[in-house]
């Protein structure tokens, strides 16, 4: 079968299996693809069903993105339960060294909002769980327990139009060994509270899957990607997520020639805007290959970067890399035998180690930052100019070093969430 014959089947799985099902439609082209083929089995097969459609409204983006978004919903109206949802979380920005978030739709800035409020939308006072330091991710989570919840459905289902080709995380959202807790042994979904789960029936659908779906249905699509396409942006790159993310910033000066108005708007609306639409995507932002300067080695270079900053975010990296270096130090990171070769010719002083609890056949291997090694695998080392790059990209999370939350910060939102849970 192909991967629409397969789609379908697992179409088939979802509605048989689950009385509530819910889209989550960004506005992209993979959630506008998961929106269509829902829209489309649910005319076929079971025209009195209502389809539940989740739209995060980050107030910031493109005119083109919001009149699709608006076109589509307008054009399914007796099908679509819509919950657009206008709500000041914190969300992550990489276009400024003093800030790692901007809040879209905040109140004491509406003067400055990049878009209208639209009608009927669902704000902070209609969600009992929102609190002010929730961030976007956060929220996505809860909002399906609240309309699980508010359906009294036995189970829901809340697709989300994530595909594996996009990166590593996500396809290890998929393969990974952790991922037991699913519904009833399918690895595409994952169990985010009782009767809740989320799936992802287009998790091996390829870029080009998406746009031949497009062309042989005829569906409606956001138009932005043509000009994305005009403009020669490679298929891989074309995204209309929130501009302020790292993943935009190479793209964020394209505002300026296609939507000149937003541009504007967007520039006084959260800091750093300009110098990532001039800067992103090169040397100036960690991207390419960056160049040390005379006179300095990457360690001395990082410390002279870390002294431009403020006290706070400067303190934060600090943090990082101290939980880095005692982690290398004292655990270890488990690389594979070419790469402890590599790093054996290289002269540089390890000690490997002979098992590890991680389900992998590399090796744990000890050592001290160094401050930097030209082989293909300079990602899994801890080198100081990983950290210098992560300065440079305004990368306040060190995603670019492989962190995620660390303790502190698991503790405090597992505080949070314990403090407030009875609010559920």
């Amino acid at each position: 079968m192909n991967v629409y014959e397969t789609l379908q089947q697992r179409l088939e799985t979802i509605f048989d299996e689950f009385d509530n099902v819910c889209v989550s439609f960004s506005g992209g082209k993979d959630s506008g693809v998961m929106l269509n083929l829902c829209i489309d089995y649910i005319r076929k097969y079971c025209p009195d069903r209502k389809l539940a459609v989740f739209h995060m409204d980050y107030e910031a983006q493109y005119q083109m993105t919001t009149e699709y978004v608006e076109k589509t919903l307008a054009e399914n109206t007796d099908i679509l339960d819509v919950y657009r949802c206008c709500v000041p979380f914190k969300v992550t920005t990489c276009t400024s060294m003093h800030e790692n978030y901007w809040r879209p739709w905040e109140p004491s800035k509406r003067d400055i909002w990049v878009s209208k409020m639209p009608e009927n939308c669902y704000t902070e006072k209609d969600f009992s769980f929102f609190k002010p330091n929730m961030w976007d991710y956060e929220f996505q989570e809860k909002f399906s327990l609240w309309l699980h919840q508010r359906k009294g459905a036995k189970r829901t289902a809340c697709l989300v139009g994530i595909r594996t080709q996009e990166s590593l995380n996500r396809w290890r959202a998929i393969y990974s060994d952790r991922n037991y807790r699913n519904y009833k042994g399918i690895n595409w979904t994952k169990e985010m509270f009782q009767n809740v789960f989320n799936a992802y029936p287009i998790y091996d659908w390829l870029t080009t899957d998406v746009w031949t779906a497009n062309g042989k249905f005829g569906w409606t699509y956001n138009r932005l990607y043509d000009l994305y396409y005009k403009a020669g942006v490679p298929l891989e790159k074309q995204r209309v997520a929130s501009p302020f993310l790292s993943a935009a910033q190479d793209s964020l000066k394209l505002y300026r020639v296609i939507e000149p108005h937003t541009w504007g708007k967007l520039i006084s609306r959260v800091n750093g805007v300009n110098f990532t639409g001039i800067y992103g995507g090169t040397t100036a932002m960690g991207w390419n290959s960056i160049k040390l300067p005379a006179n300095h080695s990457w360690e001395s270079y990082m410390h002279f970067l870390l002294n431009t900053l403020p006290e706070e975010p400067r303190a934060n990296y600090l943090d990082k890399l101290s939980v880095s270096m005692k982690f290398w130090r004292l655990k270890g990171g488990v690389l594979s035998s070419e790469t402890i070769e590599k790093l054996k010719q290289s002269g540089i002083e390890i000690e490997v180690g002979s098992d590890t609890n991680y389900q992998t056949s590399k090796l744990p291997v000890r050592m001290e930052y160094i401050d930097e090694i030209d082989i293909a695998e300079a990602k899994e080392i801890p080198t100081f100019k990983r950290m210098c790059i992560c300065i440079m990209k305004n990368d306040h999370l060190c995603k670019y070093m492989g962190f995620t939350l660390n303790k502190n910060e698991m503790a405090r939102r597992k505080n949070i969430m314990e403090k407030y849970k009875s609010l559920l």
